[in-house]
């Protein structure tokens, strides 16, 4: 029997649904089709056929176009520049930084709908913009929040899954433990498993991802109240939006906090396709692994030191500076000599560098204006400014690294301190709830467009040395 194909097979399972609760979420992707408001997903549907058209007509007439050639270099160097897929929600130039289709973060700041007029853009607005390329109103981020809370309740069987491990696990740990717990209600996998055609793909893949991200702050807030509090839920709260629910959650409600929120999530929630988190979430989906599947994955990638550990990593730096001359209120001097301990120590200067970047991170400069807005005279927040001074020009003198300029991390964690979340092992939770603003709508998009499993080809270091000899 065909999967779902006749309006009255769904109008019955739609009368199931009052009666068998569990079926709610299960069925919400099939009225997609029916519905006729301009929210989100009708907006989505109306661009989804010209983008197949622009890649049948790419790959029909311009398959064989080159795209740059592999070094030996690339291919021992973690493949840095070497243009292997398509992302659509952002791109990042190395002296410019990101845009957010094409917008820059001071793009977004001014266009895209705040909490209130002036404010910080809303997640849910980066949300929009992302998945359609287009600058939402506030009645439609409005319409979005009131979407994402709708979806948010969390299944009890995912907090136990939490609570089977030991408190003293590392917060990341808990939280892709979450998102797998996440996964039984995987409307893609029933879907798939029911038949359902590839031209469609898409649809459960948009139920399922709207879902997760909207059931991750409370997964996340979760574990923080576990781990570093009396283990007290703080439900959501259907007045506020996704980020300032987020800091709610968590257990924060300083306006300030609620402002910082949204411009964290914005900011961190994308950074194109080759970074580690959002690269490996495109693999692991690309043999049709569910959003769930894909993104637990991306987590553990963002738990590495060398990704989104090392916002927590920044701060105990910091703290360690402190701790040596007794006071955040150094001298130029006494920062420098600290710098070269560091360095001499074998360590690198955590917060600074970036793989494709070559000036300051824009995303960097939003938290420092932010800062300079609400905490100009805090102490850490000015021992960050001095650190900048003083960093770039002892990296750029030991000629080590091609960007001796501060990064995304090496702002946040004195903002997160200031405003009472100084738990810094919990820094890359929040990093997490971010990116799948970012990841989800591209793994929406890759079902849209048919995109195929990922394969690349690998060679011995033998083959390597062989065609080097040539």
């Amino acid at each position: 029997m065909a999967f779902f194909r006749s309006v009255s097979a769904l109008s019955r399972l739609r009368s199931r649904v009052g009666q068998q609760p569990s079926l709610a979420n299960s069925v919400r992707w099939l009225q997609i089709q029916t519905s006729t408001a301009t929210d989100l997903c009708s907006e989505l549907k109306e661009l989804i056929p010209e983008y197949q058209e622009r890649v049948k007509k790419l790959r029909k007439e311009h398959a064989n176009v080159e795209l740059g050639k592999i070094t030996v270099d690339m291919v021992l160097g973690g493949m840095r520049g070497m243009t292997a897929l398509v992302w659509l929600g952002s791109a990042v130039d190395p002296d410019e930084g990101i845009r957010f289709r094409g917008m820059t973060i001071p793009d977004c700041q001014k266009k895209l709908p705040g909490a209130f007029p002036g404010g910080e853009p809303l997640p849910e607005g980066i949300l929009w913009l992302l998945l359609t390329g287009k600058i939402p109103n506030k009645e439609q981020v409005d319409s979005l929040s009131q979407e994402l809370r709708s979806r948010a309740k969390i299944p009890d069987y995912a907090f136990k899954a939490i609570d089977a491990l030991p408190v003293s696990a590392h917060p990341m740990t808990q939280f892709t433990t979450g998102v797998m717990a996440l996964q039984v209600e995987s409307e893609f996998q029933k879907a798939y498993e029911g038949g359902i055609p590839k031209a469609r793909y898409w649809e459960p893949t948009y139920e399922d991802t709207l879902n997760l991200i909207a059931r991750l702050p409370g997964i996340a807030a979760y574990i923080y109240r576990r781990k570093y509090k009396d283990g007290k839920i703080i439900p959501l709260d259907d007045s506020l939006d996704y980020g300032a629910n987020y800091a709610h959650m968590l257990g924060f409600d300083n306006p300030e906090m609620l402002e910082f929120m949204r411009l964290y999530i914005s900011i961190h929630s994308d950074h194109e396709g080759g970074n580690v988190s959002s690269h490996t979430a495109h693999l692991v989906a690309s043999p049709l692994s569910d959003p769930y599947l894909a993104f637990a994955a991306a987590l553990n990638g963002l738990a590495g030191p060398l990704h989104g550990l090392a916002n927590q990593e920044v701060l105990r730096w910091i703290r360690s500076i402190v701790a040596e001359f007794g006071t955040p209120n150094i001298s130029t001097e006494q920062l420098s000599e600290y710098i070269h301990k560091t360095l001499n120590n074998g360590q690198v200067i955590p917060g600074y560098g970036h793989g494709v970047l070559r000036k300051t991170d824009p995303r960097y400069t939003c938290q420092r204006e932010f800062a300079l807005k609400h905490l100009p005279n805090d102490p850490y927040f000015q021992l960050v400014s001095k650190i900048k001074e003083v960093v770039p020009p002892i990296l750029t003198k030991l000629g080590k690294v091609k960007n001796p300029w501060p990064n995304v991390d090496a702002h946040s964690g004195v903002l997160l301190n200031y405003y009472g979340l100084t738990e810094e092992n919990y820094y890359t939770v929040l990093f997490g709830v971010s990116r799948a603003v970012g990841v989800g709508p591209q793994l929406i998009w890759d079902r849209a467009l048919g995109m195929p499993l990922e394969r690349p080809k690998s060679v011995t270091l033998e083959k390597l040395e062989q065609l080097c000899a040539k």
